[in-house]
């Protein structure tokens, strides 16, 4: 794990990317929220994480969250003003841990999990605030809805239209956005590409459920984040250019 020092520098590091790609598209760097990705890596490290200034952070498996967050609470108390995002995909047999243990969840594309978290008690009267995951690049290897081809096919923009409208009526659980990812090892102009079509699919979503808002958007990572920020990302999910590799 990097020193304390290290962590400071490489989160100062990349805050300052950040606000370089917000100020190229002219936005402001306070619209885009920093989530820190500490999957795989022990509470101390979130907690290092914390002390250098963070606060948000991201985790991929229930199991891991449900076991990390109290082990970095019984340190930080309540007074750490953390938020835990859930980016990964949940198993129906795992939806009682993203209930009880995330603040957001990221990778929403089945009305049955929308379901399973709504009727959680564990949600415990809160209101769990849920990107919905669209595969926009038509990979293979990604999950989310199949969107490759939304402008042209009425049927995937009518998938998309229901799973929002089914999960904004449950109780318990609001859509703030859409999440997507880039191809892995693409050319930046492809990974542009991904990010633009994202968006304006959230401009359509938007004008088609007559949202007085936009809609937030969760995409970009550690090696396509600036990007991802100068095509209207409100989220970034980044781990390696803060942590480091892990072992």
């Amino acid at each position: 794990m990097l020193p304390l020092s290290e962590i400071r520098e490489r989160h100062a590091a990349v805050l300052a990317r950040m606000a370089a790609a917000a100020g190229r598209a002219g936005r402001s760097p306070g619209a885009v929220t920093l989530v820190a990705v500490t999957k795989t890596w022990p509470a101390e490290l979130v907690i290092a994480a914390h002390a250098a200034g963070m606060r948000h952070f991201g985790e991929n498996r229930p199991e891991e969250l449900a076991a990390k967050r109290p082990a970095v609470e019984a340190v930080l108390g309540g007074a750490g003003g953390s938020v835990w995002h859930l980016i990964g995909p949940v198993q129906s047999r795992k939806s009682d841990l993203a209930a009880a243990h995330a603040d957001v969840f990221h990778a929403l594309h089945r009305l049955k999990i929308a379901r399973r978290l709504s009727a959680d008690p564990a949600l415990g009267g809160r209101t769990l605030p849920c990107f919905i995951e669209v595969n926009v690049s038509g990979e293979a290897t990604k999950l989310g809805l199949d969107l490759r081809e939304w402008e042209k096919s009425a049927t995937q923009r009518a998938e998309l239209r229901t799973l929002y409208t089914d999960a904004v009526g449950l109780p318990g659980l609001s859509v703030m956005g859409l999440m997507t990812m880039a191809p892995w090892d693409a050319p930046p102009d492809e990974i542009r590409v991904v990010f633009q079509r994202t968006r304006a699919l959230a401009e359509w979503l938007a004008a088609e459920m007559a949202l007085s808002r936009p809609l937030a958007l969760s995409m970009g990572m550690t090696d396509d984040f600036e990007i991802a920020i100068e095509e209207g990302a409100t989220h970034v999910r980044v781990g390696r250019a803060l942590f480091g590799e892990r072992d």
